[in-house]
């Protein structure tokens, strides 16, 4: 049963990873992001971890999962709220891109998977995919939007992040391992 459950969130993993990856590859072929395009990935990232710690706070019973979606929920609507303030100071609106429909269409393949889970499954789902999730934020965050970022306001909020997606990290691991 254990080796089971290893296998499927191995392949969980991998499927994400690799989803990812093209939109990697493909942005290292096109041009650099615009600030506005760096605002609209960062918008969406934000959102889709709301929306998945959203459905923890509806489909988990496990204390240490409806915390840490809290946390989520808490955290990256601040870091919405701190974009949305900065593109209306600088008068830029986020504009759509080929990442940000990428990240879209991934978490709604993601979003169908952790809602056909329930009770321990989902928790353990829930809490892989925050990690997978994060570490795939903060390669994107660190490697392609805070070097891409022209204006400065806008690299400071993106590097003021980084730390803290670094902690939820770290939380999603610790609450992954705890569900073992």
């Amino acid at each position: 049963m254990k080796k089971k459950m290893l296998f499927r969130s191995c392949i969980l993993i991998i499927a994400m990873v690799v989803a990812f990856l093209p939109a990697t590859s493909q942005k290292k072929k096109a041009s650099k992001l615009s600030d506005a395009e760096i605002a609209s990935v960062a918008v969406a990232a934000n959102q889709i971890d709301i929306q998945a710690a959203q459905l923890a706070q509806q489909k988990s019973k496990n204390a240490e999962v409806l915390n840490f979606a809290k946390t989520m929920i808490a955290d990256h609507q601040s870091v919405i709220d701190k974009a949305s303030a900065l593109v209306t100071k600088l008068g830029v609106t986020p504009k759509d891109n080929a990442v940000t429909r990428h990240l879209q269409a991934n978490a709604k393949k993601t979003m169908a998977r952790l809602e056909a889970k329930s009770g321990p499954a989902f928790d353990k789902a829930y809490a892989q995919n925050e990690v997978t999730y994060h570490k795939a934020v903060i390669a994107a965050v660190d490697k392609t939007l805070i070097p891409d970022a022209q204006n400065a306001e806008l690299k400071s909020l993106l590097q003021s992040v980084s730390p803290v997606l670094h902690t939820h990290l770290e939380h999603a691991e610790m609450v992954a391992k705890n569900l073992k």
